[in-house]
């Protein structure tokens, strides 16, 4: 039986909880990337990066502190 890969959201996740810290776009897309993330250029890097952030902090996993700038932590 093979095993479902993991989703970018899932993997963005499972890094957040191992690491913690502050979570920004460009760690972000870096964990991707480390992740097996293959983005078409950095935009779309970008993008997805934001994208899942947003994702995990509308689920409860990670929390923006401050409204005016695009960093993350864990909760």
């Amino acid at each position: 039986m093979t095993e479902e890969p993991l989703t970018h959201k899932q993997s963005l996740a499972a890094v957040i909880q191992a690491l913690g810290g502050t979570w920004d776009t460009a760690r972000a897309v870096l964990a991707l990337r480390v992740a097996g993330y293959r983005p078409a250029n950095d935009e779309a890097a970008g993008k997805e990066a934001r994208r899942n952030l947003r994702d995990l902090a509308a689920d409860g996993l990670i929390v923006r502190p401050d409204p005016n700038q695009a960093v993350y932590r864990p909760v």
